[in-house]
């Protein structure tokens, strides 16, 4: 299994493989077009086996106010018949030792014991703006020492 960045000749086979991970909400796949329409910074990788997209994932700006103030994690993505293998955590493993995402303050909307594993923590601040609470919230490397809802990528509200 390699690991590379994702390039415009196997982007149809990672939007493939997002239909089918969240299958049938194709939410996730029409997000991710959006944000490659828009040509919003993005950072994303995948899991090739034998030609095959078997794992995506992708990193997009997170935004006090109007400056970056970090990334969000969103869509982390492994074809069905290949899901609790490990290979989601191992590419989650690689991408937090990359250049451009290891210092970063990360955010995730997720399932709190699958992310722990990684060095996520519950956050209390920033506010979410899709999770009343933030009971699903959870970052690594904030700081969170003031109140403010982070921002996403515009693209983000349309999944609503």
């Amino acid at each position: 299994m390699k690991i590379r960045k994702l390039t415009p000749d196997i982007y149809p086979k990672a939007a493939a493989l997002l239909l089918q991970a969240f299958a049938p909400s194709k939410q996730e796949g029409q997000l991710v077009e959006r944000l490659h329409q828009k040509e919003r910074v993005m950072h994303e990788w995948v899991c090739i086996h034998r030609d095959t997209v078997t794992a995506y994932i992708a990193f997009t700006n997170a935004y006090d106010h109007r400056e970056v103030c970090g990334l969000h994690l969103a869509p982390l993505a492994v074809k069905p018949q290949m899901q609790g293998q490990g290979i989601g955590s191992e590419l989650l493993r690689f991408c937090l030792r990359q250049e451009v995402i290891k210092d970063k303050t990360l955010f995730v909307l997720g399932n709190p014991k699958f992310y722990r594993k990684f060095g996520f923590e519950r956050c209390a601040l920033p506010l979410c703006p899709f999770d009343a609470g933030n009971a699903h919230l959870l970052s690594i490397r904030n700081q969170g020492l003031r109140e403010f809802t982070v921002g996403y990528e515009p693209e983000f509200k349309k999944m609503k």
